[in-house]
């Protein structure tokens, strides 16, 4: 099959969804037009023949992802393009392809990381990279569970970096935007060679590279092979390499030895989970962030039988701070103990399973299992599925490979998006808060 002909059955696929979501005429006389010229980073590149036609088309954004997606071909978006246009011109392509870099959160500095006894030595190690990027631990691999602060301190680097160092070319990525990317640079169509190169410059030619989640290319050899030229190339110049991982790299038995190995040659450093004082210390500084002052007895009540996971730990002063703000009532240790249905002397914990989590949130927004489970992208069920995917990494410890495969078979990478899509929207959106806390209490009170 030539790479033209690749490219027409993902577009015929994506058109079968389409045409059910645009009116026939805008159909017939604006998508039905478009020609297929490439797939990059993702996004299938489109030809259109008129600036009309185009504008249309963009226009109908919002549709057209949705028929991207629902095909599950792989795609999530589009670029369409008209051969002379200024308005959507084909020269402006390569740069646009470029800007695929994750972006920091710049709240992730090491003054907002807060340090103890069970992360003081890996905190160390990433200042001392971040001083002298390439000279002292060269590479770094930072591994712990999740929640204990690894991508903070990861994006502390870069943060610092972009302030303190910004002559460097620092990027930031994370394992599935380089997995995505080293699998587009694979097609070898009417950009060849071009796409291939730019993967390879645009990873071998920084200052400092940092990538987060390296476990999920367990199994995944094509990108472990791209990765250890990646890394070589970089080692050779001495510019500096930070891993993340949730295991030792010793564990990584699916990862290449000459990879392992590699890592092991560096320093490793582990967080290890946080004892009572940092959880408090964590919640402290997190709630004068959002300038709430919380009691002391509330902070500890907070962290009493909790687990380790920072998230969970916000999770639960966010509870607490909207019961305040929905009661207009000062946070107090009855408040929070109302709030989160425990008891103050903390009684045994109910017993919680994945199928109680899974009705609560299906009678809370009235849909049904399939809806919530299957792979209809409706913004309702979409939305629901992801508040049931935040409450199974909350309330469980389930690992996320298994969180997955509760949810429908879902893959590492989305049960990521959804649990920290919902801890962000939590921060911001007293609806979804509201909505998160109810669901909980009515899987506590099964």
């Amino acid at each position: 099959m030539t790479e033209k002909a690749q490219f027409e059955v993902l577009w015929e696929k994506i058109c079968e969804r389409l045409v059910k979501l645009v009116t026939p005429i805008t159909y017939d006389t604006y998508f039905k037009s478009l020609e297929p010229m490439d797939v990059y980073n993702r996004k299938i590149i489109l030809k259109a023949i008129s600036e009309v036609g185009a504008g249309v088309v963009t226009r109908n954004a919002e549709k057209f992802r949705e028929a991207i997606v629902s095909a599950d071909v792989g795609l999530t978006d589009f670029i369409v393009y008209v051969e002379g246009s200024d308005n959507y011109p084909l020269d402006e392509l390569p740069d646009a392809l470029e800007e695929v870099s994750v972006q920091t959160d710049k709240r992730f500095t090491f003054d907002s990381f807060v340090v103890g006894t069970s992360n003081k030595f890996v905190y160390a190690a990433a200042k001392s990279v971040a001083t002298a990027p390439g000279e002292n631990f060269n590479p770094l691999y930072i591994y712990g569970g999740t929640g204990l602060g690894k991508t903070h301190l990861m994006q502390a680097i870069a943060n610092e970096l972009a302030e303190k160092k910004p002559s460097l070319k620092v990027l930031y990525t994370t394992s599935e935007k380089f997995l995505n990317e080293y699998v587009d640079s694979l097609y070898s169509g009417k950009k060849g060679e071009g796409k291939e190169a730019r993967f390879r410059s645009r990873y071998r030619n920084v200052d400092v590279l940092l990538i987060d989640d390296i476990q999920f290319w367990a199994g995944k050899y094509g990108v472990q092979e791209a990765f250890f030229h990646t890394f070589n190339e970089l080692f050779s110049q001495n510019k500096q390499i930070v891993i993340s991982s949730d295991c030792p790299a010793k564990d990584l038995t699916t990862l290449e030895e000459r990879l392992r190995t590699r890592f092991e040659g560096g320093l490793i450093a582990d967080i290890q989970p946080p004892d009572v004082e940092t959880k408090v210390a964590i919640l402290k500084r997190k709630a004068l962030e959002k300038r709430y002052i919380v009691p002391d007895d509330v902070l500890e009540f907070l962290v009493k039988n909790s687990d380790n996971n920072v998230r969970t730990l916000e999770g639960r002063l966010n509870t607490v701070i909207f019961a305040s703000k929905l009661h207009e009532e000062p946070i107090s240790l009855e408040l929070a103990a109302a709030a989160l249905q425990e008891s103050i002397t903390a009684a045994e914990p109910e017993e919680v399973t994945p199928a109680a989590i899974i009705r609560a949130t299906c009678n809370y927004f009235g849909i049904t299992e399939a809806d919530l489970l299957g792979r209809n992208k409706k913004q309702d069920f979409v939305r629901a599925r992801q508040i049931c995917t935040y409450l199974m990494c909350d309330m469980l410890t389930l690992p996320l490979v298994s969180v997955g495969k509760v949810m429908g078979g879902k893959d590492h990478s989305t049960v990521i998006y959804a649990r920290d899509k919902i801890a962000e929207l939590m921060r911001v959106n007293d609806k979804i808060l509201k909505d998160v806390n109810d669901i909980k209490s009515s899987v506590l009170r099964q």
